[in-house]
């Protein structure tokens, strides 16, 4: 089995986040970038799938050359090969347009994707590719099994649980449960020096949109403190205050 797992350069959860010109950049100054957690847990399960010479896996990431030890470190988990679409990832629709390309391209059987990345939050990309492509797409899919030309999925819903036949190809969004993380080891960390990492340039897209501008959330109030033998002060600063009664 032919896995693709697509994978995004993210700044670490403990980053503190600025911007440039005018509230219209994010200023990369400092920021510590990491492999996008829910990719992870794509990536860990491809590689179970393909254990024992039961297929590849190959990881695509839409970026510039910074993004190569992000790269490599999907290289150094398991991944056995990697290619990186040499643009600047402008947007979902721009980023899923690259990825279906390389995907049509390489006969990819399954496609694989975090929920979303923990920069944005948009969860739109993976869709995006299966629409593209003309393929299956299910998204959030927390249990993933393969027999034969098939494959069987596990999502949550509203009061229980969706299981789902689809067959290859298809796209998979996956979140917490489908897999554990792995940790590089010193015998993956050296075999991704010499792993394949091919470098294509990007198609042509429309830009169909573009950010105006970021904002900050809204700095947090200081705390009022009560009295607790001030029962009527308190039930005063609820209602004409915090207005919540």
């Amino acid at each position: 089995m032919k896995i693709l797992v697509c994978i995004s350069n993210v700044p670490d959860t403990t980053t503190k986040i600025t911007f440039n010109s005018n509230n219209t950049e994010f200023n990369t100054t400092g920021v510590q970038f990491i492999l996008n957690p829910y990719d992870e847990l794509a990536l860990a399960r491809a590689i179970e799938l393909t254990e024992g010479g039961n297929g590849s896996v190959t990881v695509v990431n839409v970026g510039l050359a910074d993004t190569d030890p992000t790269i490599r470190k999907a290289l150094a988990i398991g991944a056995d090969d990697a290619i990186r679409i040499n643009a600047a990832p402008a947007n979902a629709y721009f980023v899923a347009q690259q990825i279906a390309k390389i995907a049509k391209e390489g006969q990819y059987e399954l496609i694989l994707t975090g929920r979303e990345s923990i920069d944005y939050n948009g969860a739109q990309t993976g869709a995006m590719i299966a629409e593209i492509m003309d393929i299956p797409s299910i998204s959030i899919i927390k249990k993933l099994t393969v027999a034969a030309n098939t494959a069987t999925v596990e999502r949550e819903i509203e009061g229980g649980k969706e299981v789902i036949t689809v067959n290859f190809p298809f796209l998979a969004s996956v979140t917490e449960g489908v897999a554990e993380p792995k940790i590089p080891n010193m015998r993956g960390i050296m075999s991704a020096r010499t792993k394949p990492l091919q470098v294509v340039e990007s198609i042509a897209v429309d830009i169909l949109s573009s950010i105006s501008s970021f904002d900050l959330p809204a700095a947090r109030s200081t705390v009022k403190l009560i009295s607790t033998n001030e029962s009527a002060k308190l039930i005063e600063a609820l209602h004409s205050e915090a207005k919540v009664i």
